[in-house]
């Protein structure tokens, strides 16, 4: 996947990621701060019929919802100094529950992602337009 694109399309970015992604359980979320990470989550969530609001779990470190046919984590990472702390804050046996883990700043713990991620990559080409790429 490769994409540039603007907030009024961001829900067919979404729509085409999911598609194309849907088997993998792990996706890492790779952008500067303001890039739109929480954003295209928050859309993501919307696409798998999540009701309750979605919110960056920057405090709280996981976040849990329910979407129509699944549970869906959503990590922030970005406050945790080290793997030791991000096992400590359970972590861990999100990555591991089967659930959709959806992590912001994964390059805090990077260890702890399975093999199989997705990573996906934002980089803000200007103040409304974004590109999305894939590391497969």
């Amino acid at each position: 996947m490769d994409m540039i694109f603007t907030h009024d399309q961001l829900r067919f970015v979404v729509a085409a990621a999911w598609k194309t992604h849907q088997k993998q359980k792990v996706w890492a979320f790779h952008a500067p701060m303001g890039a739109g990470k929480t954003t295209f989550i928050h859309a993501l969530c919307l696409e798998l019929g999540v009701a309750e609001a979605v919110t960056s779990p920057t405090f709280a470190i996981i976040n849990e919802y329910k979407g129509s046919a699944q549970t869906i984590l959503h990590m922030d990472w970005y406050r945790l100094a080290d793997t030791e702390e991000a096992e400590a804050a359970g972590v861990g046996a999100a990555l591991d529950s089967g659930a959709l883990c959806l992590v912001e700043w994964p390059e805090k713990a990077p260890e702890l992602l399975p093999e199989d991620t997705l990573h996906i990559y934002i980089e803000v080409l200007d103040a409304q337009t974004r590109r999305i790429y894939t590391s497969d």
